[in-house]
């Protein structure tokens, strides 16, 4: 936007879906506004910070930690608008499912939760150019992804915890901060309002697409290396997520009706209706977060995959999660080595995931469901190899080429 161009508030822009290459549906014409929908509570704070400075940053961190009730003044207006949202727990929350934290994330051993999960919802929210183009600054590509993958990891953990979301929890602070962050970025991108992409920048329907990418996303990334969830545990994510969304500032309409991967497919669809193509910007961010999250995984103690493998990996875990119109879009390439190794990984997840879910109750399940479904039961093997030994025993060496 030129300096002497002053943009219209959010709410009076409007922007016309066939402009993004497609047709609207009835759903998506009466999502529309969402388009140039913002987050007013937290934006109005952002400007409360920087009209009040450190009054107003010290009244807000206190009440994010003590609760609106636990000042001894009462905070800016803007403030403790926001604290008294966060604070309206919806009736749907279980304080129990709080207090146990997202078991069903929990149950997600640390690299494929890495790999899997942070990539995977990274990689989803590079679809949207608007987005991709904040990420990715033209001068500092890398640095900036390997920081908001580090933060991105570091807030996932901190919210799926146990009593992360508790009010004044790490979860609970760190979504309501990662919530104004985004305002900040929406305010700070409508002074270059020119970088012609449809739609406000880290919006409602962004942030949506974010919120698939630890829900959808991350658990099709899953699925595809052989850790599964059941239909029961899927509702139990759903729930737990649904409480992140109304603290990182959903609009509830987005999200309330999702209770399972099915609905979020049709938020999904939906949401890909409404947004650009991928572009050059989509396909910088994808690689570079792809790169960083190799290289850090490469050189994690314990490693055992080469940074050139971990990237591999990577692509075909991405391909086979995001749609493949979505993933040649990004650059996500086919890899035919990594992908001939997925059904010995998937195997051993399995395996590993059989064993770490075990229990008399599951075991009897397992058994009526074989007796049901012939074909359907494993038979579990007494031990799991080590991913790193199992790639050995595949014929593949450190480098990511077969061995002779």
């Amino acid at each position: 936007m030129t300096a002497n161009h002053t943009p219209h508030p959010p709410s009076e822009r409007v922007i016309d879906l066939e402009a993004v290459g497609r047709r609207p549906s009835m759903e998506a014409d009466r999502m529309a506004p969402l388009l140039t929908a913002g987050d007013p509570l937290a934006d109005a704070v952002i400007a409360e910070l920087d009209l009040y400075g450190a009054k107003a940053r010290q009244a807000l961190d206190g009440g994010l930690r003590k609760g609106l009730a636990g000042l001894d003044e009462r905070p800016p207006e803007a403030v403790a608008a926001l604290l008294k949202h966060v604070e309206t727990t919806p009736s749907r929350v279980d304080p129990l499912m709080l207090h146990r934290g997202d078991a069903v994330s929990l149950s997600v051993p640390p690299l494929w939760f890495g790999l899997c999960v942070i990539t995977g919802a990274l990689a989803h929210t590079c679809t949207s150019p608007a987005t991709a183009r904040l990420l990715t600054p033209t001068d500092r590509p890398m640095p900036t992804v390997s920081r908001r993958l580090t933060e991105t990891g570091v807030w996932a953990r901190q919210t799926i915890r146990p009593g992360g979301l508790l009010r004044g929890g790490p979860g609970y602070v760190a979504t309501v901060e990662t919530r104004l962050r985004h305002a900040r970025m929406r305010a700070a991108s409508l002074t270059d309002w020119n970088m012609g992409v449809q739609g406000l920048p880290i919006g409602q329907l962004d942030m949506a697409r974010t919120w698939l990418g630890f829900t959808l996303t991350g658990f099709q990334a899953l699925t595809a290396v052989g850790i599964e969830i059941t239909a029961e545990e899927e509702s139990h994510l759903y729930q737990y997520w649904s409480y992140v969304a109304h603290l990182l500032g959903l609009e509830e309409s987005l999200y309330k009706d999702v209770t399972d991967h099915a609905g979020a497919r049709r938020l999904q669809d939906l949401l890909s209706t409404m947004t650009a193509a991928p572009d050059d910007a989509s396909r910088a961010a994808t690689a570079a977060l792809i790169g960083a999250q190799a290289r850090a995984t490469a050189h994690a103690p314990g490693a055992v995959l080469s940074e050139e493998q971990l990237e591999d990996l990577i692509h075909c875990v991405l391909r086979q999660s995001l749609r493949i119109t979505a993933a040649d879009r990004l650059g996500i390439r086919d890899v035919p080595a990594a992908t001939d190794l997925m059904p010995l990984i998937s195997t051993l997840n399995r395996q590993a995931r059989y064993w770490q879910t075990f229990s008399p109750a599951s075991a009897r399940a397992a058994r009526r469901q074989a007796a049901e479904e012939p074909g359907t039961e494993s038979e579990p093997i007494a031990a799991v190899l080590p991913l790193g030994v199992a790639l050995q025993h595949a014929g593949v060496h450190r480098s990511g080429t077969p061995a002779a």
